[in-house]
């Protein structure tokens, strides 16, 4: 089993871009990517509502990326309000479908509350190749 893979990003439009690099690094050196297209999708939506709703200026983001058995966790934590709110989609609105997007390709998704901040994170479960961790 391959060990979690982290990385901070700074507080800027360009880090999702980076994020999602990062996402699909990790996948391919674990040979992971059968699910790599909704599971970048998702790292950008995540990235992006870390941006606009959960990290302070001056703070970061972190990314993470664990594997345990068949299932792909990814996560998201910053350091901003642990309330996270599903709002009512809209298709006429710019913006406020990101949740609602990452439920469609993600097989289970959730928050979990730190003391200082939050971790959103979506499960994907992938295929297990002969071989492979």
């Amino acid at each position: 089993m391959p060990l979690p893979q982290q990385r901070r990003f700074p507080r800027s439009h360009a880090s999702v871009r980076d994020a999602r690099a990062f996402v699909h690094q990790v996948l391919v050196e674990w040979d992971r990517t059968d699910r790599l297209d909704d599971i970048k999708l998702c790292a950008s939506e995540l990235a992006t509502n870390a941006l606009l709703h959960g990290v302070p200026p001056g703070r970061e983001y972190r990314v993470t990326l664990e594997l345990d058995g068949t299932v792909m966790r990814l996560g998201v934590r910053d350091t901003g309000s642990p309330f996270v709110a599903l709002q009512a989609s809209d298709t006429l609105a710019c913006s406020g479908r990101g949740l609602h997007l990452i439920r469609q390709p993600a097989d289970d998704m959730g928050v979990t509350e730190h003391v200082i901040g939050k971790t959103v994170w979506a499960a994907f479960r992938t295929d297990r190749r002969p071989g492979t961790p």
